[in-house]
């Protein structure tokens, strides 16, 4: 498995759950220094990142693109993907799908996290879950063209009433039409929602596609409760060779949470 660390792009997210927030060549920098073998962005937009600087800045520090984010659709604009309007709903397809090409460009999925949206009067679960079938089928097959999956991430009950626990995405993702979208697994989310992550993990199998490598109280790993071994054991049973991405507060510091999450990494490995 891989290490990844968040570089964010977008200062109305300073207070997220992302570690670097001084630019890309700032984090690209700190991710080489500490050992990183990617980097997980959240951009404002596609077209925000200069991909002849981006590219550059890799080839200096040996580094990939893990993933990158379109939180920032919603962050920025309320885009998502279940809102009642249509043309809302256009838009975050729209941002979403230059975010799929931009990051296709550097062999990385996209993230469809807080885009997803929610359902809520007067739209029903059914129609809700239509809707996002429907543009996940589309995007996933977008994503494919760059022979990458798309990413989707259960969120949980606090952030999002469509899908929390892994297991229930997992068989949602199976009736699409596309195979082509897999799970971002995040263990923040999935110490809420689930009773045991090692066994989820196991059950969901080939779909888990991208790891986020937070504790239960969003901090670097080893700074929370979760029990870490297991959930490494279980990936390993079902052949994940993908990131453990460091998506987790800057705490107490953006250098300390970068040190103990490679620390944490090196462990398990």
């Amino acid at each position: 498995m891989k290490s990844a660390i968040t570089v964010c792009l977008v200062p109305e997210a300073k207070f997220g759950p992302f570690v670097f927030h001084d630019g890309l060549a700032d984090g690209c920098a700190r991710a080489a220094r500490f050992g990183f073998d990617a980097v997980e962005i959240f951009p404002p937009a596609a077209n925000a990142i200069d991909i002849a600087e981006l590219q550059s800045l890799l080839d200096h520090h040996g580094l990939k693109v893990a993933a990158i984010g379109t939180g920032a659709g919603w962050v920025l604009h309320k885009y998502s993907l279940t809102s009642p309007d249509a043309e809302n709903r256009r838009k975050a397809r729209e941002f979403i799908s230059a975010i799929i090409d931009l990051a296709g460009g550097f062999g990385a999925p996209a993230i469809l996290g807080s885009m997803q949206g929610r359902y809520d009067a007067p739209v029903a679960r059914e129609q809700a879950l239509g809707w996002l079938a429907e543009a996940l089928d589309e995007l996933g097959e977008q994503a494919a063209q760059h022979h990458v999956p798309f990413l989707y991430e259960p969120l949980n009950r606090y952030e999002t009433n469509l899908f929390n626990r892994q297991r229930d995405a997992a068989n949602f993702l199976r009736s699409l039409r596309t195979r082509n979208v897999k799970l971002l697994c995040d263990l923040f989310h999935m110490a809420i929602e689930e009773a045991d992550l090692a066994a989820t993990l196991e059950v969901c199998g080939p779909l888990v596609g991208h790891v986020h490598f937070a504790d239960s109280n969003r901090r670097a790993i080893g700074m929370g409760h979760t029990q870490v071994a297991p959930i490494i054991e279980s990936l390993r049973a079902i052949g994940y060779t993908g990131y453990l991405s460091a998506e987790i507060l800057p705490l107490p510091d953006a250098d300390t949470a970068a040190i103990q999450t490679m620390e944490s990494v090196r462990a398990l490995s």
